[in-house]
């Protein structure tokens, strides 16, 4: 942290120069924000492979998680002081300097709302203002009340009633249509986020939806075309991304992750929350297993008294303690998506997020939901050491790939960009060049 704070002004005024010719770095960075742990990964213009459709980092770092609780920041300056040292360490492997980045969270209590408009276009084609004015419409509708819209993804546009049009641009007719989904965190949340960011010495470029993110790293393309519940299971959160014609249509999220399995387990077995996590890490399941009333644990008791001994239990014990806790958590999400008309969209469940990969949630949710469930991972990093593949790291490579590949959110600024040509990239230019122009149309 020190090192960044003495660091910080010299980087920015060597860059100067740089960002005057690119507009912004040619790096990009994704940082994930949980309760358990904050993940840095760094992304360069030559790590994307577009005939694969795959990415290599330049560097990956993470810490465990400080300042954030239950889906929500409890110590800014914790939480800053982790955000430093995951981009630092990052750094380190990348051999480079940021100087921004985009978060990824499921803190604020995400929601989504759906709202559509129809704008005439008298009979001629579709242009970006058009769309530009469908988007500013559908807006003018949704009163968000202290909540800042952080995704608008269109989930349908029409033209003259012709519906499931993925780009309308360049289709005449006299009336576009657009059906959105507006996904929205606590105002006051983002703007602690974005002091978070400053106060680590880093610019903030904003926010990605943990759930949505982590979906567009482990769902395949047919998943999100058939129709796929997306469940992030965080530390501190469990939040849904639900896609459904290829479209993003529904999120969603519960203050309760992880943690609280671990906290339950320390109540219920009178130990420390260390203790308590080691448990469940090595012994704990969500099913019943053979032999599991004569099989014994041991933890390690509260408190600093060198006599007394450790706690045992049966295993047994431990199982009745996490499996209520996935069930009643699954159950209560289950009936969310049904509220909002989104249980029957997903044909398969994808289960994602370091909570996950607890022993039995599978089984769990394979019996809550009803149908298959799988577990998913960022397939599309294929070099990422073991360490960082697993589904506890799909949020941040999520980020990475919409960066590189999309899909891009609408603006309500789209009509700025209407009839601007892409500019050619001169095959013989420098590195620098490329890197702007990849920028440009890319992120």
């Amino acid at each position: 942290m020190e090192r960044r704070a003495q660091a910080g002004l010299g980087r920015r005024d060597g860059r100067e120069g740089l960002k005057l010719s690119l507009g912004r770095s040619p790096v990009f960075a994704a940082v994930d924000l949980g309760a358990s742990k904050v993940a840095c990964f760094i992304l360069k213009p030559d790590g994307v492979r577009r005939t694969e459709r795959t990415l290599t980092t330049a560097g990956v770092g993470y810490v465990q998680s400080r300042g954030v609780r239950g889906g929500a920041i409890v110590d800014v300056a914790e939480a800053s002081r982790a955000i430093a040292q995951a981009v630092e360490r990052a750094e380190a492997m990348a051999g480079l300097d940021i100087h921004a980045v985009t978060i990824v969270t499921s803190c604020g209590q995400l929601a989504s709302h759906r709202v559509s408009a129809k704008v005439a276009i008298g009979g001629r084609p579709v242009t970006d203002v058009d769309q530009s004015r469908a988007v500013s419409q559908a807006m003018a509708n949704l009163k968000l009340n202290r909540r800042k819209a952080i995704h608008m993804r269109p989930i349908a546009w029409s033209v003259d009633g012709q519906g499931h049009v993925q780009d309308p641009r360049g289709m005449s007719g006299r009336a576009l249509g657009l059906e959105m989904l507006v996904v929205s965190m606590k105002e006051g949340v983002h703007q602690t986020l974005a002091h978070c960011v400053e106060r680590a010495h880093l610019e903030f470029e904003g926010v990605v939806a943990s759930p949505y993110a982590s979906a567009l790293a482990a769902l395949e393309e047919d998943e999100m075309e058939l129709g796929s519940i997306c469940i992030d299971m965080g530390g501190g959160s469990t939040s849904v991304a639900v896609f459904a014609g290829g479209a993003l249509v529904h999120v969603d999220s519960l203050p309760v992750g992880g943690s609280h399995v671990t906290k339950d387990v320390a109540q219920g077995l009178s130990t420390s929350l260390g203790g308590a996590e080691r448990i469940k890490t090595l012994h704990g399941s969500a099913i019943a297993s053979a032999n599991e009333d004569r099989e014994m644990i041991e933890a390690p008791p509260r408190g600093d008294d060198p006599g007394a001994g450790p706690v045992t239990a049966p295993r047994s014990m431990l199982k009745g303690i996490i499996a209520p806790r996935v069930e009643e958590t699954l159950e209560i999400l289950k009936e969310r998506l049904k509220a909002a008309n989104a249980l029957e969209m997903g044909a398969g469940i994808v289960l994602i997020g370091g909570a996950s990969q607890l022993a039995g949630v599978r089984e769990v949710a394979t019996r809550v939901f009803d149908r298959n469930v799988r577990l998913g991972r960022p397939a599309r990093i294929p070099h990422l050491a073991d360490a960082a593949a697993g589904p506890g790291f799909c949020a941040a490579a999520g980020v990475l790939q919409r960066a590189a590949f999309g899909p891009r959110d609408l603006s309500l600024k789209m009509g700025a960009r209407a009839g601007r040509p892409s500019r050619p990239v001169d095959p013989n230019a420098n590195m620098v060049v490329k890197a702007a122009a990849w920028l440009r149309e890319n992120l």
